[in-house]
């Protein structure tokens, strides 16, 4: 993947933190602490904008739609 380099701006003690994990060993880098939390917070934006797209289904209209035309392949399923 293609990397693109950024400026940014954040506060003195962001920063301070973002260094101690750093210097913990838990990032190699500040750019790559920022990279995890950045794509991190827009899988999760994408998963709620998901949730309430869902959220906004109709369960009885969805299930119509999921069992529209089953009828005719009922009847010829055998019985058990």
């Amino acid at each position: 993947m293609t990397t693109a380099k950024i400026a940014i701006t954040m506060e003195e003690g962001t920063l301070h933190r973002l260094d101690m994990l750093v210097k913990a060993r838990v990032f190699p880098n500040r750019s790559k602490a920022i990279q995890d939390a950045v794509t991190e917070k827009l899988q999760k934006l994408e998963r709620n904008r998901l949730a309430i797209e869902c959220a906004k289904l109709s369960p009885a209209t969805e299930r119509k739609l999921a069992e529209e035309g089953m009828d005719e392949e009922l009847a010829q399923w055998p019985e058990y």
